[in-house]
């Protein structure tokens, strides 16, 4: 369906680790007939296949190597190769740079390097990164998370959805948001440290994020465990004046 309008499915936004019913940092975006894995944490394949398998995706996209946004990589690699499906093709699998001595390390159990280009022909992603995939074009900014770590945007004929990964507040993710239809941001902070290099955002950095990129909408994700996502939405409110949602597990959000 090469018309059907741009939209993402909550897979799981757990953080640091899988709750029950709520798996680790995932998303399923699709339009105009293409599927992209989004975050491939832990939990997340399992949630994945209510709506696509393996062989029927586009592509993959990780924004950055914490287990709880990659970790479903590694089962990712046997279902491809050693299970029920047959890949006609390796499947796209864009990525922070590293991405596949990472995995072949995890995955290696001999002298023998793991085929991971078997199972995925990986691209490494860099500051600007873009690339088209089928009717969607991804667009990577290196964002501020203390290791190698990209937020994404994309874009269908008439439609825009920014995922921050995690990072700090920058404005490289400010710029990449800029006039978005919506804001999928991570709110996993409770406070900014008193100390020490900022790595995520508080609800008010996502709302402050929203209203200087004039996001039409924010979706908060990754709420950390000392917060719920009552809460977390109400002190983004504080800072945006646009919509604000929490991405619950499951749920699909229009982008419009």
């Amino acid at each position: 369906m090469t018309n059907d309008p741009l939209r993402f499915t909550v897979l799981g936004c757990a953080t640091p680790y899988a709750s029950v019913g709520n798996p680790c940092s995932g998303y399923l975006v699709s339009g105009g007939g293409a599927r992209v894995w989004v975050d491939a944490g832990s939990g997340t394949l399992g949630e994945l296949q209510r709506h696509v398998g393996l062989d029927g995706l586009d592509a993959i996209w990780i924004s950055h190597l914490h287990a709880d946004h990659s970790a479903d990589l590694l089962t990712a690699y046997y279902g491809a190769l050693y299970a029920d499906i047959e890949l006609a093709a390796p499947i796209p699998l864009y990525g922070p740079p590293g991405i596949a001595d990472r995995l072949a390390h995890f995955l290696t159990n001999t002298d023998t390097r793991s085929p991971i280009e078997s199972a995925f022909a990986v691209e490494e992603l860099h500051d600007g990164h873009r690339v088209r995939v089928g009717a969607l074009t991804l667009t990577s900014r290196a964002v501020k998370h203390g290791m190698p770590a990209f937020a994404l945007r994309v874009e269908s004929a008439d439609r825009s959805l920014v995922y921050s990964g995690d990072t700090a507040p920058c404005p490289a993710l400010t710029s990449l948001a800029e006039g978005c239809d919506v804001l999928l941001c991570e709110a996993e902070s409770d406070r900014s440290p008193a100390e020490g290099e900022r790595v995520h955002h508080t609800p008010e950095d996502a709302g402050d994020t929203a209203r200087s990129a004039g996001a039409g909408r924010l979706v908060v994700t990754h709420v950390g465990r000392f917060l719920t996502p009552q809460q977390a939405v109400a002190r983004a409110s504080t800072r945006f004046d646009g919509p604000v949602d929490h991405a619950a597990p499951g749920v699909t959000f229009p982008v419009e």
